[in-house]
């Protein structure tokens, strides 16, 4: 069962956001892999490990993997984490993770359209914060962000295990 959570007319293009099923797995992998930074970490020749962190994505209603469609194909992605917190008075935040677009379907507005539908689904959960990371080899991606409505107000760390 396909659960639909927005259409996006965008042009003569019609999307659906809908949540993200193991079959598309594929697309949404070749999403990932499909730029400089992504193809040095993700390959769909092998999608085990990817099968495992889906079924603990999908099982955990914290956690929602958008696939967005043309049709048959998975030509976005995005996914968008809820966490309770003690900070900022005990506030619940999302965290928007791995928006991704096909290079076909880019500059029509879905990626802002992905977010966007991120936003409505935090401020319908209760969230008092949308929060967000980008690698600071994406400069596009950061003036994407701040078109959005985000500002950079931190710095990130990472530690690989």
């Amino acid at each position: 069962m396909v659960n639909v959570l927005a259409t996006v007319s965008l042009g003569p293009a019609t999307y659906q956001l809908r949540r993200a099923t193991s079959a598309d797995l594929p697309g949404i992998v070749d999403l990932l892999a499909d730029d400089p930074l992504g193809a040095t970490r993700e390959s769909a020749a092998d999608l085990a490990p990817y099968r495992a962190a889906f079924a603990a994505i999908d099982a955990d209603p914290a956690h929602l993997l958008v696939a967005a469609t043309c049709g048959d194909h998975v030509v976005g992605t995005v996914q968008l984490t809820f966490l309770p917190g003690l900070s900022r008075r005990g506030a619940l935040r999302a965290q928007i993770e791995a928006v991704r677009v096909h290079e076909q379907h880019r500059g029509h507005g879905l990626g802002g359209a992905m977010v966007r539908w991120c936003l409505s689904e935090a401020r319908r959960r209760g969230c008092a914060l949308v929060q967000l990371t980008s690698d600071k080899q994406r400069p596009e991606a950061h003036r994407f962000y701040e078109r959005l409505g985000f500002t950079a107000s931190h710095e990130g760390f990472k530690l690989a295990l």
